[in-house]
């Protein structure tokens, strides 16, 4: 079918009825079979209640039972619904499920409230659309039937294969086969496949990359549309190219996107800091075939050394910043204090000329280089003339990042481990787009001057369009919950780390990260911190971006910098050179005062429509149809594919070093055991509880720490301990480790005993217990 539910519900507009053949044409039905099956679904969509069809048309009926939630699936077969709107998620009990898989949008009703400790739980009313369309499996032999196990244990199921699979049957022992989903179940009756094609398990760097690639089905991503980019005039921009822009190049992976340029000018009572972004929305109509394209990308995927660009190669050429060259660009100067606070700032459509690149090894030579030195390391012979520059910018930018920190802004020194197949993930991009705390980076690394500088222009436009009441899409970031956050104090107190509490009892984010960095227990401290700080959202209304320091009324961030990198980006872009073009900057022709639609000294002075309904109507449509929660559903598919890719990595490091006793640190601690991080790639392993034979081990949650009944030995979080490597498997990403005992403290047989009966009564936990179940997920 070349349309799931989503897509009919997301074509209807929210009131009124849209006629048939609309509704066929949206969806882009031309044969007789493709308009029967849409005929097929406008029915049982009806019989949900979903839908009202008339002569009118195709209408939308509202419940607010319903509930859109994408379903998350743990190997122990719990399943729950997260809401869309960031509600509390539903505990969904398998015959709840009606057949929706792990990843499915779906909708979800309420059947019974929650409680204090339990979360409410409901059931599956419609699939909306399905995530797996194929999937990495093993195939086998069950009596009569072929099967393909799905690697993946969230995936609850098993799909039937036609006999004609049955080569697959043990034809290599290292490998597993791509399955297509050519039937999802219905009713009674169960799913079924076929095989495409075998991948090799342990083929090496590339063939790895290609199994994580069909595991998220990006190996045959769909080619750009053929489309005729429009030429951009110099004469209609504004003129910088006299101005010198300075390019930091922090990624060297294949086909690593462009990042913003960066001018600075001095000037009296501060500084004015110029952001230039590639001009690429500007090359494309809004609603044309390579903007739906774009849409349905919607981000860049790093996969190492390589990436998955956003953009069609056609615009990646058109629009790439190279030094010595003229090009468009969208630009805005931000005011800066002395301090580093945003006074004013003001966009334009430029022509603008870089003069140079500097990757890090330049601005690790310029932070090394001694102050009255005259030689010129080799890494900075073609930046001689741009040193003073770059010196200003790590300098104001460092101004940004006190101001940022002083408001309650993260940074955790959390970098992932230097391991040279991760490539460009090791680095971390500049426009915050997953995490609501930033990687600690040294003041001359290119990275922590570009995200410094994005963050304040993306400001800047977030102000700007929530001013002027323009459509838009804004980033928040809320703040961590107060009880999780003391949650965290708690389990710090309980090691005796010292903490200074408000007169409330309570700690911020920040007193936490500060009083944790000077601690011997750091690391596994500031990851307790990062598991509950919350994520960046987007959303179609301006709203608390605690990353970014913006808290209260009339904050408001709208990304716009990074458009090479993610389509909300694009979006903006958009709706800023409309703005710029079409914006009216005054009531009508005969008012002689005209406002500066593009610089903040607009703001309170407008009283006449800005844009007419035609320009804004399409911008409000697709926001009305559901386009912020597609892009928050691809934002957190980045997240599982790098969490993957990242695992993927770390468990290869771990495969040589099986039966090796190394020394590790705690990272966590549960009922059924505890975390180990073992250097240098920080890797993570459990350690069972079922495998301490020395004693009976009870859980202290409180204290994030095990305590044996008898010895009265502990496990706790930054502990250094022991561990033997006993099994990797990194297709499914689980490392098995074992604590070696101090010598002359072997277990005895009863101690054995012991083990086995914990094991048991760790089976035996409460599903609903929402600990163990969210680390299970």
């Amino acid at each position: 079918m070349k349309f799931t539910v989503a897509d009919l519900l997301d074509q209807l507009p929210a009131v009124e009825a849209l006629p048939l053949p609309k509704l066929e044409k949206a969806l882009g039905l031309t044969q007789k079979a493709e308009k029967q099956q849409l005929q097929i679904g406008l029915e049982g969509l009806t019989k949900l209640g979903l839908l009202e069809v008339n002569e009118a048309g195709v209408a939308r009926r509202q419940d607010p039972e319903l509930i859109p939630a994408r379903l998350r699936c743990s190997s122990k077969g719990f399943c729950f619904a997260l809401r869309e709107d960031g509600g509390e998620d539903i505990y969904i009990r398998d015959h709840q499920l009606n057949h929706a898989w792990n990843g499915d949008r779906v909708l979800v009703k309420v059947t019974r409230e929650g409680g204090r400790r339990r979360s409410p739980e409901g059931g599956v009313q419609c699939i909306l659309e399905r995530h797996t369309t194929s999937l990495l499996a093993q195939v086998e032999q069950q009596e009569e039937r072929l099967i393909a196990t799905p690697l993946d244990d969230r995936l609850l199921t098993a799909v039937e294969l036609p006999p004609a699979d049955a080569s697959h049957l043990q034809a290599e022992q290292a490998s597993v086969v791509e399955v297509l989903v050519d039937r999802y179940p219905v009713g009674q009756f169960a799913p079924q496949g076929h095989v495409a094609r075998s991948l090799p398990v342990n083929g090496g760097e590339t063939a790895d990359r290609d199994l994580l690639l069909t595991k998220h089905r990006l190996h045959a991503r769909p080619q750009p549309p053929r489309a005729t980019l429009k030429a951009l005039a110099a004469k209609e921009r504004t003129d910088l190219t006299a101005q010198p822009v300075l390019l930091l190049e922090p990624w060297a992976g294949k086909d690593a996107p462009a990042l913003p340029g960066l001018g600075l000018e001095e000037r009296e009572g501060g500084w004015t800091l110029w952001v230039h972004t590639p001009a690429i929305s500007e090359r494309y109509g809004p609603g044309s075939a390579l903007d739906t394209w774009l849409r349905q990308q919607a981000d860049a995927f790093c996969v190492g050394n390589e990436w998955l660009p956003l953009l069609s190669p056609a615009l990646t050429k058109a629009a790439a910043f190279k030094a010595g060259e003229a090009q468009a660009a969208l630009s805005v100067a931000l005011e800066l204090s002395p301090e580093g606070q945003l006074e004013h700032y003001r966009f334009c459509r430029s022509q603008i000329k870089p003069v140079a690149a500097a990757g890090l090894d330049a601005l690790t030579a310029l932070a090394e280089r001694k102050p009255k030195s005259r030689t010129v390391p080799p890494a900075l012979k073609g930046l001689k003339d741009q040193l003073t520059l770059l010196d200003q910018l790590i300098t104001v930018t460092g101004l940004l990042r006190e101001q940022r920190q002083a408001a309650g802004s993260l940074d955790l020194n959390l970098p992932l481990p230097a391991i040279p197949s991760l490539g460009d993930l090791a680095v971390p991009g500049p426009d915050a787009a997953l995490e609501g705390w930033m990687v600690s980076l040294e003041g001359h690394h290119p990275l922590a001057v570009l995200r410094e500088a994005v963050l304040v222009a993306e400001r800047a436009l977030g102000q700007h369009l929530s001013a002027l009441a323009l459509p838009a899409i804004y980033a928040t970031n809320a703040t961590a919950d107060a009880a999780d956050l003391n949650d965290v104090a708690r389990a710090a107190l309980a090691l005796d780390i010292p903490l200074e509490l408000s007169e409330e009892g309570n700690a911020s984010a920040a007193e936490l990260a500060t009083a944790f960095a000077s601690t011997d227990r750091s690391r596994a401290l500031q990851q307790q911190l990062k598991a509950i700080l919350k994520p960046i959202l987007l959303s179609d209304v301006p709203g608390t971006h605690a990353l970014a320091g913006l808290m209260g009324e009339g904050a408001a961030l709208a990304p716009w910098c990074c458009p090479t990198l993610h389509y909300a980006d694009l979006w903006n872009q958009q709706m800023l050179v409309v703005l710029l073009t079409e914006g009216k900057d005054r009531p009508s022709v005969r008012h002689k005062t005209s406002v500066d639609l593009a610089s903040d000294g607009c703001h309170g002075a407008i009283d006449w429509p800005l844009l007419a309904p035609s320009q804004l109507t399409p911008y409000q449509e697709v926001l009305e149809h559901g386009l912020v929660q597609r892009l928050n559903g691809r934002r957190r598919f980045l997240a599982e594919l790098q969490g993957d890719l990242l695992a993927m990595v770390q468990a290869r490091q771990a495969e040589p070093l099986v039966g090796q006793v190394l020394p590790g640190v705690i990272s966590g601690v549960q009922s059924y055991g505890f975390f180990v991080e073992v250097p240098p790639s920080q890797v993570e392993g459990l350690v069972h509880v079922s495998s301490l034979k020395d004693d009976w081990y009870e859980y202290r949650s409180r204290q994030n720490r095990l305590v044996g009944r008898k010895n009265r030995r502990t496990y706790m979080l930054g502990d250094q301990v022991e561990v033997e490597i006993q099994k990797v498997d990194a297709l499914r990403h689980q490392i098995d480790l074992a604590v070696i005992l101090p010598e002359g403290e072997e277990p005895s047989e009863a101690d054995h005993s012991r083990g086995a009966e914990q094991r048991e009564a760790d089976e035996e936990a409460d599903p609903f217990a929402p600990i163990a179940v969210l680390s299970e997920v």
